[in-house]
């Protein structure tokens, strides 16, 4: 017979690693917990630590988020996204293919030099040559095609989507890939270029 207690922690580790709590614990064992963790290399202890949308969306893990809360988190959100100075929004589609594929950055073992991947296949399928990815969220294959190519309300979308996947969905799992700073700029628009671009393999 498996060992609950061993279940209730990794329980809870995957609901922290995804900014939901969504096993009830009381707060010594929430402590508790915490405090079996240590710092290594650039993994800091702040990574334990939700924020007030997290928090918030950890209360509706287990029941609907109200339609009213669900807009006030997302407006805000939405309010706080960073457009790009130069108004280009597209970068070289190849190169957002290469950071769709790397899974590499923020982890323990990487140092700050680290060039932080996408790590995107971990999720969706993206293009329909890929064979293997995740299935988390939904397909992105032919994204820009299906939407009738890169309009202006698609890129911002898109690029919001990107930015902080709160501004759209409001306890969406997806990584804030601006918000948290795990891209850079020209980084998101290499991968606002391989869904968008009609030469990309995505939309071919």
């Amino acid at each position: 017979m498996s060992n609950p207690s061993i279940l209730s922690k990794a329980g809870v580790l995957l609901a922290l690693s995804t900014g939901l709590t969504c096993l009830p614990a009381s707060a010594d064992d929430l402590a508790n917990f915490k405090a079996s963790f240590a710092e290594k290399g650039i993994a800091k202890l702040d990574r334990l630590e939700q924020s007030e949308l997290q928090k918030i969306c950890s209360t509706y893990a287990t029941k609907p988020l109200p339609a009213k809360v669900r807009a006030k988190l997302e407006k805000a959100e939405m309010a706080a996204v960073k457009h790009p100075a130069d108004g280009n929004y597209l970068g070289d589609w190849k190169e957002g293919e290469k950071i769709a594929q790397n899974g590499r950055g923020l982890q323990f073992s990487d140092d700050a030099k680290t060039v932080n991947g996408g790590n995107c296949y971990a999720c969706h399928q993206i293009t329909k040559s890929e064979i293997a990815y995740g299935n988390i969220g939904p397909s992105l294959a032919e994204y820009g095609k299906l939407r009738g190519g890169p309009t202006e309300a698609i890129v911002r979308y898109t690029w919001s989507k990107l930015y902080s996947s709160h501004a759209v969905n409001a306890c969406s799992v997806m990584p804030r890939y601006g918000a948290a700073g795990i891209l850079s700029e020209q980084q998101m628009k290499d991968v606002m270029a391989l869904l968008l671009d009609p030469q990309s393999p995505v939309n071919q």
